[in-house]
């Protein structure tokens, strides 16, 4: 999530706010099985369709959360106001999230706080869930009831930093990621960071604050598990050159649950032959040969990954990977934006890219338009989750107004919700992003968070 963000066509978030757009890229390759998908992302652009979404949106009254008409939302948490627990304040900048299923309609979440070194709001440092003293960061957790009510929030792990996305578990523990690649020594800090941490949502003392150094040290953003196989694939947040690669973790111990991960495996890097930079492809179903190249040394001990020797033929790298999840039997990940002006190969607003493990092909699923095409969905994509309906809710990370907003398996955009809690200064107006976004285990509730001012909502209304 880099400090400096593209500038933003207001009539393109104009046109957006009214109401559903069409969208050129080909999100059905998200959902459909087999060659359908090839044929599917070639197709021309859908007509807008009144009867997908939700609706224009609504400005909120208490200046907060714009939402359809139907929508409500609730604040469950505020950055500076106390922790439940006792153990301090709520933590800013709220980043990545999940949400699990903790019996009789309850649900736990666990957040990100992607503090830095001069974040006000600190992670509390508690015992037994500190790994590092001097740093800021770290994950909170809250306790839901069946009503949707708070009733506990307590601080899951802390003294790792710049904590930003990570991803579930199939057994149902987070892995939060540190999204630096400070040593010791290093801005106050006392141990190595750019490790991924499980934590356990019904017991964070169970998990601990132990890093998972086979996973390798890098600037870490997401994470997703393939659910049969057990291999962990990752995504490297680089928006400087060299930029970051896409990884697969293959653990000693797959699918073993809880602490199983800490047993150590092997890290390897995706090399697409012939493709040294994925921002060249602009085709939505062009799809790739991927290989896998051993890690030469996971823990960066000398040499960051990206800069170390993979041996004859170019590895591939991309600017601001982010976004990861799983579904459709493969792993989705987001390459947020390319700039060449920064030293990207071409330019583009975001991609959606699909892996299939099964046949070892990575394939470009969705392009995302530049700020000034109303035909195209926003620019830089960043968290990702799939929507009760099949679709997909999307947290948009760039300049200006700040949306959630969905994309339907018909290939169609529509507002979902708009940051309304301007931030800026008189005469200069700015939102915080959002990210973050999940959905409770029943499908009716969709989470998410504005990064700033942290501020966690949950959003309920008539779902399709």
């Amino acid at each position: 999530m880099p400090p400096v963000r593209p500038p933003v066509s207001v009539t393109r978030r104009s046109l957006l706010a009214a109401g559903t757009i069409a969208f050129s890229g080909a999100l059905g390759a998200l959902f459909a099985g087999g060659d359908a998908r090839a044929a599917r992302a070639t197709r021309a652009p859908r007509a807008p369709r009144t009867d997908r979404g939700y609706g224009p949106l609504v400005a909120d009254p208490r200046g907060l959360l714009d939402l359809p008409a139907g929508f409500t939302y609730r604040v469950l948490s505020r950055a500076g106001a106390p922790l439940r627990s006792g153990e301090g304040t709520v933590p800013a900048n709220c980043d990545g999230m999940a949400a699990f299923d903790a019996g009789g309609g309850r649900v736990r979440l666990v957040r990100n706080h992607e503090n830095r070194t001069t974040a006000a709001l600190r992670v509390p440092a508690v015992p037994r869930l500190t790994y590092d003293p001097q740093a800021l960061g770290g994950c909170t957790a809250l306790e839901l009831d069946a009503a949707g009510r708070v009733t506990g929030e307590r601080v899951a792990l802390a003294g790792t930093a710049v904590n930003c996305a990570g991803g579930r578990t199939p057994w149902n523990t987070w892995l939060s990621c540190e999204e630096t690649e400070d040593r010791a020594g290093t801005s106050g800090y006392t141990r190595d960071h750019g490790y991924v941490f499980e934590v356990d949502p019904a017991d964070p003392n169970r998990s601990g604050a132990v890093p998972l150094t086979a996973m390798g040290r890098f600037a870490h953003e997401a994470v997703a598990v393939d659910p049969y196989r057990g291999v962990v694939y990752e995504t490297e947040d680089a928006f400087v050159r060299p930029f970051g690669l896409f990884y697969r973790f293959l653990p000693e111990r797959p699918l073993g649950g809880l602490g199983s991960l800490r047993a150590g495996g092997r890290l390897e890097a995706m090399r697409v032959p012939g493709l040294a930079d994925l921002s060249v492809v602009d085709e939505p179903g062009a799809r790739f040969p991927v290989e896998w190249v051993p890690v030469p040394d996971p823990s960066a001990a000398g040499t960051p990954i990206r800069l170390q020797d993979f041996g004859p033929g170019a590895i591939t790298h991309a600017q601001k990977l982010e976004g990861c999840y799983w579904g459709d039997g493969g792993v989705h990940f987001v390459s947020s934006f390319a700039r060449s002006s920064e030293g990207a190969a071409a330019d583009h607003h975001g991609q959606v890219w699909f892996y299939d493990p099964r046949r070892s092909v990575l394939r470009l699923d969705v392009v995302f338009g530049p700020a000034a095409d109303i035909a195209l969905p926003g620019d830089s994509p960043d968290n990702i989750c799939l929507a009760p309906d099949g679709g997909l809710m999307v947290c948009e990370d760039g300049g200006g107004a700040q949306y959630v907003f969905g994309v339907t398996t018909g290939g169609e955009v529509y507002p979902m919700a708009r940051n309304a809690e301007d931030i800026g200064r008189p005469g200069a107006p700015e939102w915080g992003e959002f990210a973050g976004v999940t959905f409770s285990p029943d499908g009716r509730t969709m989470y998410v968070n504005a990064y700033t001012p942290g501020t966690t909502f949950a959003v309920t209304g008539p779902w399709h």
